[in-house]
């Protein structure tokens, strides 16, 4: 993450501005090659979505890594550089002038207007166009042209964190005017010529890429839920990279002469207890709830070592703002059966919903089951498909699982997940003081003060909010040795799911 004083010279004075081969990411080759890239990845629903705005999952990521880009881009250690936006200036972290870079097209050959930003920023506001960022959106006073090339965003209050907000997926520029993503137009590296949600899309190469050639012809991607037949398709040739392998199946494969990604992230599967009805509106079944998470035997058993333990608060020991004071809760089945008494439950049978769309959500319930038992409660394992299931069952079962992708800052993680009003606030849990701090932190000029407040906040997620965290899980995915240029980004699998950009098949 980059730090507010930073931000402001790094952006400011001047404002940035990196050559291609300055950036984190590994410059394109020079000369475009071909072939068809097959990937498959693990969730796949007819909800897919290209509108960058609506980005919930793997696939629409991937999908829209291709086609769109935005004002920044996050580097190796989630810190912004130039994409779309030349240099980006502020002197107070509130009143920011964003210029944008000359000689970029969309796909249709149109080129990036000031028209174009305002119209893409602007539109996360708009509650019908059902925004996954509209909560950092609602920072922005305003949003205006300011010159033929200048964009100017003005906050309601100070956030150095604006740079890095404006790299995440959902601010994506799309062009001016535009309501229909069926046959979606960007400025990325690939144009969508086929795109079926639920099934699969094939994208080609453009051209015309700002950045300079890119190396691949085409991308086929689709998704196949099932692990062994995922692995198998590998195994077979029928796809060229699989994303979200078994971790138990990592050895196999590297036998078998094929290659492991590893990215270690901030990412996590976590339990997700609903505070704002029962049971989980008795405070003593979460906290009997988190007593149950066997970290270590996760770590071990489920995740093969390819995770760090967690400790139910959302910032990883990797993050500067990480607050090593928060006490490791322990597994302590005996302790929580006092809370279940508590609550009057001991001997009740409580549903949890599991999916493979929340990674080893069903073998972690297993587990939690297993302790339920030492500890006076039964649990009915409710298993359901990865179709629809963040549709019809994230967030609204009373008791079930989540899978968040890394995030780059801690205010993104607080101000998605736990805010009171956080469309994704996923236990329901509100808590006043956490709010007041969430806003504190954002404009905090001192370093020490601004790590103090995102400390306190880490405690009040651990001891309230309806959330267990077990473990930050390392991403596994695994290619053919054709596969040539891939690497870990923090971001995500798949290279932060921007692979498209960067990869090449030998041979082709």
């Amino acid at each position: 993450m980059i730090a507010r004083r930073d931000a402001i010279r790094l952006l400011g004075g001047g404002g940035l501005s990196l050559g291609l081969g300055a950036c984190g990411f590994e410059a394109a080759k020079p000369e475009p090659a071909g072939g068809r890239l097959r990937v498959a990845v693990a969730v796949s629903s007819t909800a897919d979505t290209m509108d960058p705005a609506r980005q919930t999952v793997v696939t629409d990521f991937c999908r829209c890594a291709m086609v769109y880009d935005g004002l920044t881009r996050l580097d190796a250690q989630f810190r912004p550089e130039p994409a779309l936006a030349e240099a980006i200036e502020t002197a107070d972290a509130r009143d920011w002038s964003i210029r944008l870079r000359k000689g970029v097209r969309f796909h249709d050959g149109s080129p990036l207007t000031v028209a174009d930003v305002v119209y893409s920023l602007r539109r996360h506001l708009d509650p019908g166009v059902g925004s996954k960022a509209r909560v950092f959106a609602e920072q922005f006073a305003s949003v205006v042209a300011d010159g033929p090339d200048r964009v100017r965003v003005v906050l309601k209050s100070p956030n150095a964190d604006l740079p890095t907000i404006l790299g995440i997926q959902q601010f994506q520029i799309i062009r001016d005017g535009t309501r229909e993503f069926h046959r979606p137009i960007g400025t990325g590296p690939m144009r969508m010529i086929e795109f079926a949600p639920g099934v699969r899309s094939v994208a080609a190469r453009f051209d015309e890429y700002w950045r300079g050639p890119v190396r691949l012809g085409e991308v086929e991607l689709f998704a196949i839920p099932d692990d062994s037949a995922r692995i198998n398709a590998l195994l077979s040739g029928d796809v060229d990279l699989i994303h979200a392998i078994n971790p138990r199946m990592a050895r196999h494969l590297t036998g078998a002469g094929f290659e492991l990604l590893e990215t270690k992230s901030s990412g996590y599967t976590n339990l997700i207890v609903r505070v704002d009805r029962a049971p989980g509106n008795n405070p003593d079944f979460v906290a009997g709830m988190k007593l149950l998470l066997d970290r270590e035997t996760m770590r071990t058993a489920i995740f093969r070592g390819y995770a760090t333990i967690g400790n139910d608060q959302p910032i990883a020991p990797t993050n500067p703002y990480y607050d090593p004071s928060v006490p490791q809760r322990p597994f302590d089945p005996e302790r929580a059966r006092f809370h279940f008494r508590r609550a009057g439950l001991i001997g009740a049978q409580v549903p949890i919903v599991t999916s493979t769309a929340a990674d080893k959500s069903d073998d972690m319930a297993v587990l939690i089951q297993d302790a339920g038992r030492r500890a006076g409660i039964g649990f009915d394992i409710r298993r359901v498909p990865s179709d629809g299931y963040w549709t019809n069952s994230w967030m609204k079962v009373p008791l079930g699982f989540g899978n968040t992708n890394p995030r780059p800052t801690a205010d993104i993680s607080f101000t998605q997940f736990f805010a009171s009003d956080a469309a994704w606030n996923e236990s329901g849990w509100r808590n006043a003081r956490f709010d007041r701090l969430l806003v504190e932190a954002r404009g905090e000029t001192d370093e020490a003060r601004r790590k103090s407040l995102y400390g306190e906040m880490q405690h009040l997620v651990h001891d309230h909010a309806g959330v267990g965290i077990p473990l930050f899980l390392s991403l596994l995915d695994a290619h053919s040795p054709r596969v040539k240029g891939l690497r870990p980004m923090p971001q995500g699998g798949l290279m932060g799911f921007d692979f498209a950009a960067h990869v090449w098949l030998e041979g082709a």
